[in-house]
């Protein structure tokens, strides 16, 4: 992958009709069912949400992965905004 700015790498999302879906820059399957897959990805961690869903193309070393069902969303979080909710929920559980 080429490198941008920063240190930053290049993903490419590509959505067709909602269906099928390829995404690039993928290190990493944090989880996945049929309605949710989370991804590690070079921009951060993606969470695919839909109906249905499927991993039918997965290459770590080239960092691929294409995925069909229904896709109802398709959100990025900050890998350090999702451990502090994290531990916020620990401590909740822990006074």
């Amino acid at each position: 992958m080429e490198g941008l700015a920063g240190g930053q790498h290049s993903q490419q999302l590509v959505l067709e009709n909602r269906k099928k879906l390829k995404v690039t820059g993928v290190r990493h399957v944090g989880s996945f069912n049929e309605s949710e897959i989370v991804l590690d990805t070079v921009l951060g961690v993606l969470l695919l949400q839909g109906e249905n869903m499927y991993i039918t193309h997965l290459n770590l070393e080239e960092g691929i992965l294409e995925v069909e069902g229904l896709l109802h969303s398709l959100v990025y979080r900050e890998a350090a905004a999702a451990s502090r909710r994290g531990k916020n929920i620990l401590g909740r559980i822990f006074k």
